[in-house]
């Protein structure tokens, strides 16, 4: 396999961390309790005019408010990244509702598997033919953090990057091979090429925070405007390994005709008359049509 030659990204400068919560549940109780009781302090103040436990009434329902405000439902396969007065504190990844800083901001980034398919690309392999390319990545978010502040829009990120590898790998091999040690190529060697493709998008995405599970080639044929010749070699390469194996298997064929006569001593063969048996059988075993016999009422002198 050849080696992934990629840009190095830059070293990222935070890291995915846990954040500090608690279970919501028994705090979203205790919120409606304290809301219900400043809303009864506040009615019954009001009602008796005693200012202080209007006042009291008034502290227990913006406590109660701001209480509430640190609920934070997480869903599966989502996590939160909380950031306090700008400075990243952690990353939330348990679901269901969980009690974090009120003051937190509080951002949803998907851990979920996805998919990003790259349009069809028309680029120049590296033999200078162009061709048409196109490949779909796997990718999950594996660091919210660094998903989150290492770029500006990851989702964007990956389909860039996606893009960007797959044009290098099509530029970095031929689409096919025209000789038996030719070496690597799009078409032929699919595994290889996809192992590379893969290496490169993992390479390349990992500052985003970003694990590529696989990548696969969707799409791959050379550019409208020279398939037809493209085409045309490939079938004048089929009829020459053809042809080929059929020379291959006459002349054994022709070999083992010659032993057989000799060994059973059927008919005695000076070399000139083995020169035409071989003629006529390579004629009649190679031949594009079926051989019409001629009847020859002299001899082969004459």
């Amino acid at each position: 396999m050849a080696e992934v030659d990629v840009v190095e990204m830059p070293v990222p400068k935070v890291a995915e961390r846990g954040a500090w919560n608690v279970n919501g549940w028994p705090v979203a109780f205790a919120a409606l309790v304290v809301l219900v009781a400043g809303v009864v302090q506040f009615s019954v103040g009001t009602a008796n005019g005693q200012g202080a436990m209007v006042v009291l009434g008034i502290v227990l329902f913006v406590a109660a408010l701001i209480v509430a405000a640190g609920l934070t439902p997480v869903s599966p396969g989502r996590a939160r990244v909380l950031q306090i007065l700008g400075r990243y504190a952690g990353t939330i990844r348990t679901d269901g509702l969980r009690w974090v800083n009120p003051i937190a901001t509080r951002k949803e980034v998907s851990t979920r598997i996805r998919n990003h398919e790259t349009a069809v690309a028309k680029v120049n392999d590296a033999d200078g033919n162009p061709t048409e390319i196109a490949a779909v990545v796997v990718w999950q978010v594996e660091d919210t953090a660094q998903a989150m502040f290492e770029v500006d829009d990851f989702v964007e990120f990956v389909a860039i990057q996606t893009e960007t590898a797959v044009r290098h790998i099509a530029n970095s091999y031929p689409y096919d091979v025209h000789t038996e040690d030719g070496g690597l190529s799009l078409r032929d060697s699919t595994d290889e090429i996809t192992e590379t493709l893969s290496a490169e998008i993992a390479a390349r995405v990992q500052a985003a925070g970003v694990r590529v599970i696989e990548s696969r080639i969707t799409h791959l044929a050379y550019a409208p405007e020279i398939a037809q010749a493209m085409l045309r070699r490939q079938q004048a390469g089929a009829i020459v390994a053809a042809r080929q194996r059929i020379v291959e298997g006459a002349v054994g064929m022709v070999e083992l005709a010659l032993e057989r006569l000799s060994e059973h001593e059927v008919v005695e063969l000076d070399e000139e008359r083995k020169a035409a048996m071989v003629s006529n059988l390579m004629v009649v075993l190679c031949g594009d049509r079926d051989a019409q016999p001629v009847v020859n009422t002299g001899s082969l002198y004459q």
